[in-house]
């Protein structure tokens, strides 16, 4: 999944980053609300982590924008404790979360984890195909009631298309939720990560669909 990171304080940000990374995310970052508009206006992000406090545009104009430009990402906002004002604020100009600061990065996740699953319309924190196991939580995959190791990479092919199992998700999909935006979207690597999690799982986990993409 790839997250897009709008906060200034450079030390959070980073903390945040190296968090989301460690936990299996591609992700991007914004250190100030008119570079986080613009990137979540053109990128695709499965969820975002914004910051009400930004310089340039706050928080609450970059989400307003958002909403009425039709980017339906979920989003976090993150908001002072003492400030309840801005999380009625966040919610009304469409946050779906928010986690108020200082937070432990581990709540930060959770809520993400959260996040996404409803937005795929999942609500266990395991989602299921045949005898795989996702395991969002734990970041982890068992076939047969046995682990499966996999990289980071294939985790992430595997989460996404379990997310949205049944759908048919094209190629370049999948590269822009599963890269940062410094990834050569030319490579053939898509191809290669889905042969390898044939060959660990059973090889009809994910379907060729001629032309259009693939299904799981």
């Amino acid at each position: 999944m790839r997250i897009l990171v709008v906060e200034d304080d450079a030390d959070l940000n980073r903390q945040l980053v190296d968090t989301l990374i460690d936990a299996g995310y591609a992700v991007d970052t914004a250190i100030d609300g008119e570079e986080g508009h613009f990137l979540g206006d053109t990128e695709p992000y499965d969820a975002v982590v914004l910051d009400i406090g930004l310089p340039e545009m706050d928080g609450i104009t970059v989400l307003e924008n958002w909403r009425k430009e039709g980017r339906n990402m979920p989003v976090l906002m993150l908001t002072a404790r003492d400030r309840w004002s801005d999380k009625v604020a966040g919610i009304d100009a469409g946050a779906d979360d928010y986690v108020a600061k200082p937070f432990h990065t581990e709540e930060v996740l959770a809520r993400l984890r959260a996040l996404i699953r409803r937005a795929a319309g999942h609500a266990s924190s395991e989602i299921t195909i045949g005898d795989v196991i996702l395991d969002t939580k734990q970041s982890r995959v068992t076939y047969e009631g046995k682990p499966v190791k996999l990289t980071s990479h294939e985790f992430r092919l595997l989460s996404y298309l379990m997310h949205h199992q049944g759908e048919v998700v094209s190629r370049t999909e999948l590269i822009e939720h599963l890269y940062d935006q410094d990834f050569d979207k030319d490579s053939n690597t898509i191809e290669v990560f889905i042969g390898r999690l044939r060959k660990k799982l059973y090889s009809d986990i994910v379907e060729t669909v001629r032309g259009l993409g693939y299904r799981a």
